[in-house]
């Protein structure tokens, strides 16, 4: 192991799930004019797993820190401030599920307008 959990593999995954795929994400879907139920469904789906990604890579260096002898990891991972470090993946999770209920419910209220025509 190295000196600091800074340069191990997991920080750079969390650096991706955290910023890198949520931004790309959004500048996609805002980029688009138009686009399906289907893919505003699995990009919600998506920032789900990225938060659940996001929150395991956090614990595991949160373990790394301990067994680290750099002092800024435990500063950082093992502190209180690293509560601070869980409210991106809750925000991302927040907006995953938003996403995929916004989807359902529009489903369902045209679900209900045929069925009223039909009726």
């Amino acid at each position: 192991m190295s000196e600091s959990v800074f340069v191990e593999i997991e920080f750079l995954l969390l650096v991706v799930c955290s910023i890198i795929l949520p931004v790309g994400i959004y500048a996609y879907m805002m980029w688009k004019s138009a686009i399906s139920r289907k893919t505003v469904l699995l990009f919600g789906c998506i920032l789900i797993a990225i938060s659940g990604a996001s929150i395991f890579l956090l614990q595991r260096l949160a373990e790394m820190a301990k067994l680290s002898p750099a002092l800024l990891d435990d500063r950082i991972f093992v502190s209180e401030l690293s509560v601070a470090l869980y409210l991106l993946p809750a925000l991302f999770a927040g907006i995953g599920i938003n996403t995929i209920s916004h989807i359902l419910i529009s489903h369902l209220a045209e679900a209900e307008k045929r069925f009223d025509r039909k009726h």
